[in-house]
């Protein structure tokens, strides 16, 4: 095998892996932005979620891609552990449906799919066309780059040193390793399975040999998970235990089968002289039957893998920090639209609780005469900048990818969102400042006026209720009870200047508390201008969907 032999190779692999990131890309920009619903309504039970995780790594060509794409819901909450766990099953049943394709041969007419694909991105204009030819566009690249691997290892066949070393060794151990490592290296199962498929074809590896790297293969694309998984909460973490479980328990079960059963003689037989189906054959039975064995267990499993991962106090919440926001680095695209919209949307309503607890506090402190809870507020109040910065910043990273058009449009309005969450803080900020300045002079309000305040409080309140992440789901019914409130704010607004008058003419209030009052009103009002904006932003981001 020379140089070119290998420059060969490691084309044919490079082809491979992107026609599986077109396949991902494609299906993304299809389907992405409605992830989220499609896996709610696939993952209500166990068999469902199984064939969920089956049906998109079939359509993708990896398990690593569905995995990471698991990860990162169950680390936003868009996905119960429990559910991660069918999905995954059912992930590493899809992901043998490369090495049954590779079987039938479909890389004859590779070219013709590619060039239809292809065709059809170039010519095409609708929009969602596009899209599901650059799925069938990948698929055609992915087994060119087969057929292409599968050439340049010809030469081994008349290495006396390749062939000894594939054709002797038993140790079950010795492949497995060597399936894991190469896999893990690659990360990706459906390539590593169908370079061993290539080998096969050639005749320099039997089928007894083989199983075991196949075995290691199952485990080394676990890889993938894991390293999206630093960084993301425990929960995330232990869907990557259950990951590795999955492949692990199977490798045993099949191990100890192969030692004391002829199981790759009865594998041989299904489909003699033919050992690129045999490898597809036991791949797809080792998933298929690993799935059934434990899908019994599959509640157990994520019990197991909480005990391994327990929880723990977390020092993040000492310090600031983004909650659900952790963002990744991968090559699959799969499903991080819904992710990220999903991960944005959770750190805004948080915000949001925040900055109403700041507008309650610092009312409070008006109502009350105190700048006991000065420090509290302030703090909350950088939180509440922090978040602005993290979030936005974050948004701005995203925007640079390809996405939706209907994803853009949300993330974009969620950025103008933060920003009118982070005035409302202002405003808070604005009014504990007159009460500290009002305890230092010595100035209080009249009963009158504290009564007031206290309905400008709760009105401020409800209006920052109104915006709740719970309601968004109706955003018509939103913005109407936030006109409302808005505009009930205005008339109080209008309605407390008008008494405070009164007030001043009759020498019910001095001159600095009237200041101070006055100032009060005029933050309350922009409040309830700002919820209203937030409320707009929803419902225009719902009318401007394509």
């Amino acid at each position: 095998m020379d140089i070119s032999d290998i420059l060969v190779l490691l084309g044919g692999l490079a082809l491979f892996l992107y026609g599986m990131q077109m396949m991902s890309s494609g299906l993304e920009m299809a389907a992405g932005n409605k992830m989220k619903q499609i896996l709610e309504k696939l993952t209500s039970n166990r068999v469902k979620g199984v064939l969920a995780g089956a049906a998109i790594t079939a359509v993708i060509q990896s398990s690593s891609a569905t995995t990471v794409m698991v990860v990162g819901f169950v680390n936003s909450g868009l996905m119960t552990l429990n559910q991660a766990v069918w999905v995954i099953m059912g992930a590493n049943i899809g992901t043998t449906i490369t090495g049954q394709l590779i079987a039938l041969d479909i890389g004859v007419i590779a070219p013709l799919i590619a060039f239809l694909g292809v065709a059809a991105i170039l010519f095409i204009k609708n929009e969602k066309v596009k899209h599901i030819s650059e799925i069938f566009a990948g698929l055609g690249v992915l087994f060119i780059g087969m057929d292409m691997m599968g050439s340049a290892m010809v030469p081994l066949q008349s290495s006396e040193t390749f062939l000894h070393f594939m054709t002797t060794f038993r140790n079950p151990l010795a492949g497995i390793l060597i399936g894991a490592v190469f896999t893990a290296i690659i990360q990706s199962s459906s390539a590593s399975v169908g370079i061993l498929q290539a080998l096969a074809g050639t005749g320099m590896i039997p089928l007894s040999s083989a199983v075991y790297i196949l075995f290691g293969q199952n485990i080394g694309t676990c890889i993938t998970a894991v390293l999206a998984a630093v960084g993301t909460k425990v929960n995330a973490k232990r869907t990557t235990v259950i990951h590795l479980m999955f492949n692990m328990i199977g490798t045993i079960i099949f191990t100890v089968i192969c030692l004391v059963t002829p199981f790759t003689i009865l594998m041989e037989h299904i489909t003699p002289g033919n050992p690129v189906a045999q490898i597809a054959n036991v791949h797809t039975v080792f998933n298929i039957i690993t799935t059934l064995i434990l899908l019994p267990f599959g509640t157990y499993m994520a019990r197991l893998a909480e005990r391994i991962l327990p929880d723990k106090q977390s020092e993040k919440e000492e310090v600031m920090h983004l909650e659900y926001i952790q963002p990744f680095e991968s090559h699959f695209a799969m499903g991080q639209g819904a992710l990220t919209i999903s991960q944005i949307t959770l750190e805004i309503e948080r915000m949001r609780k925040i900055v109403r607890e700041t507008v309650s506090g610092s009312f409070d402190a008006v109502l009350h005469s105190t700048s006991r809870d000065k420090e509290l507020l302030e703090q909350k109040e950088d939180y509440i900048d922090y978040l602005n910065a993290e979030v936005s910043r974050y948004i701005v990273s995203v925007m640079h990818h390809e996405m939706a058009a209907e994803d853009s449009v949300k993330i974009s309005g969620y950025y103008k969102i933060l920003g009118n969450l982070e005035r409302i803080g202002d405003h808070a900020m604005n009014i504990l400042g007159y009460a500290v300045s009002m305890k230092k002079m010595g100035i209080s309000f009249s009963d009158k006026a504290k009564q007031e305040i206290i309905t400008m409080k709760e009105m401020s309140l409800q209006i920052l209720e109104d915006i709740s992440g719970s309601n968004v789901s109706d955003i018509k019914v939103m913005l109407e009870k936030t006109s409302r409130d808005e505009q009930k704010i205005d008339d109080m607004r209008n309605e407390n200047l008008k008494r405070q008058m009164e007030r001043i003419g009759k020498n019910e209030c001095i001159a600095d508390a009237s200041i101070f009052f006055s100032e009060m009103l005029t933050d309350f009002e922009r409040i309830g201008d700002h919820a209203l904006n937030i409320a707009e932003q929803y419902y225009e981001m719902l009318i401007r969907k394509v």
